[in-house]
């Protein structure tokens, strides 16, 4: 009980004392002067928070008390350039660019810059005439801006530039289609490696998380040393190896399984709870392979994320993608989105995206599950349910 209110009262006040200091020290460091990139991008801020209702947000970037670095100012306008230059275009007609050809433009290359920013006035020409508060984001975008807005005051995320994009697709989105503007955005940031996605806001987790599922575990795939619970929801390495058919569906090398239920359209979402030394989590093909020990990655039909000793965070592309240590969770959110060609995974206790595979699908996919832990198991939780506090009476802290 003691413990439950040091963790519930001093802990947190900690936390908060240190962002404060954190905040405070970054607003001291503003520049006199703003380089012209710089000055682009806050301009651009000004004008958007001008016309578009619930974007009063973007006063953090024009007011200089969010200043993105230089180098980054400069690969934002070159983006826009190329997505405003898209939308142009009259093949395009889902109204969402999809990767842009990076081989295009250099942000070293002052020409090109220079012609991004002409592009980019040339744009905001058209709405700097319109009235005041003109512009309607919409319910969802205006709940992303607010927690976006929350998510930067407390440190969660670097910048602001998240809402910036939130406001300039809804001046390019049509009317009818402001409402999708959070999920859109999430499929885009996903498919490109621009201003890389950290942070999801809890609308867009909400979202997310509505497509939720419950998996379990097909005893019939199992590596015959996995000991499985009475649920089909943990796994682990038992001590002795079980006597069970080995036909072809059977994992008899790595210690893995799949789930019951494979899918072959529209969103899925689960989440698993896994160990600290070794495990693997994702997607197996209908027709992947599952005798032996060759590796499980993309090129035999596996979309994995997979921790080794402890410490090797790896998304097993070909070659495998290292991944920072500090993505390293403990309960992981596994989002597939089939008709999209995505699948996400995602730290569900802060809500950061670790890594997303984009490939075009055309089989069934089956949830995989993989664990050399032999004390402790890996667990397909139910989204949204966590063990409860041992409080006598109820607690702040669950």
């Amino acid at each position: 009980m003691l413990q439950c209110f040091h963790l519930l009262l001093l802990e947190p006040a900690k936390t908060m004392a240190s962002k404060i200091k954190a905040l405070n020290s970054k607003a001291k460091k503003k520049p006199e002067v703003l380089e012209d990139d710089q000055q682009l991008v806050a301009e651009l801020a000004k004008d958007l928070s001008r016309v578009c209702q619930s974007s009063s947000v973007l006063e953090h970037i024009w007011k200089q008390d969010d200043i993105w670095p230089s180098s980054l100012c400069r690969v934002f306008i070159l983006e826009w350039a190329s997505m405003l230059e898209t939308k142009r275009r009259p093949v395009q007609t889902d109204g969402w660019p999809g990767n842009m050809d990076r081989q295009q433009w250099d942000p070293d290359n002052q020409l090109d810059l220079q012609k991004a920013k002409l592009d980019l006035l040339d744009w905001a020409k058209d709405w700097r005439t319109q009235p005041e508060q003109s512009v309607l984001t919409g319910k969802g975008v205006a709940k992303v801006l607010e927690d976006l807005r929350l998510a930067w005051r407390w440190g969660q995320v670097p910048n602001l530039l998240n809402a910036m994009e939130m406001v300039m697709w809804t001046l390019m989105l049509g009317s009818p289609e402001k409402e999708t503007v959070p999920q859109l955005w999430l499929a885009w940031k996903q498919r490109t490696d621009f201003g890389a996605i950290s942070y999801i806001p809890q609308p867009v987790w909400d979202w997310i998380t509505k497509a939720a599922v419950e998996v379990t575990l097909n005893r019939d795939t199992a590596n015959p040393d996995l000991h499985i619970s009475g649920d089909d929801k943990k796994m682990r390495v038992g001590t002795e190896r079980k006597d069970v058919p080995n036909h072809r569906r059977r994992f008899d090398g790595w210690w893995c399984a799949v789930g019951v239920e494979g899918f072959h359209a529209g969103r899925r979402y689960w989440e698993v709870r896994v160990g600290e030394r070794d495990w693997r989590l994702g997607v197996a093909k209908e027709s992947a392979l599952r005798k032996g020990f060759k590796s499980l990655n993309t090129g035999t039909g596996y979309l994995t994320l997979r921790l080794e000793r402890g410490t090797e965070l790896k998304a097993l592309t070909v070659p495998f993608t290292a991944l920072p240590p500090g993505l390293i969770p403990q309960k992981v959110g596994v989002y597939l989105d089939y008709d999209a060609g995505q699948l996400s995974f995602y730290d569900v206790d802060t809500h950061v995206h670790i890594y997303t595979y984009n490939e075009r699908f055309c089989e069934k996919l089956f949830p995989l599950f993989g664990t050399v832990e032999v004390g402790k198991d890996l667990v397909i939780r139910t989204p949204g349910v966590d063990a409860q506090c041992l409080c006598a009476s109820s607690c702040l802290w669950a």
